[in-house]
């Protein structure tokens, strides 16, 4: 199984959208500083994610999520999340 996943950073509130087969290790990873690209916005919270039973679907959502109308989706998707944190 493979995970799209979408992290919300604590320092600048702002999403990041990745894949990975180990959900768990890949959220540990970023929280650690192990992921040049995310080391200096710790530490991140996990608000979304969806199963995926093939790599290339994954990396295909997880393109398509960054993406202009995929960024909207998110925000309207998480919409419910995000109005409450005031």
């Amino acid at each position: 199984m493979y995970y799209v996943y979408v992290l919300k950073s604590l320092k600048d509130n702002n999403f990041y959208t990745g894949f990975t087969d180990n959900l768990d290790r890949r959220i540990e990873e970023h929280n650690n500083g192990k992921e040049p690209s995310t080391k200096s916005r710790l530490p991140f919270r996990l608000v979304c994610y969806e199963g995926c039973l093939y790599k290339g679907d994954a990396i295909a959502r997880e393109k398509q999520l960054k993406t202009g109308r995929g960024k909207k989706y998110l925000r309207d998707r998480l919409r419910h999340y995000l109005e409450s944190l005031g």
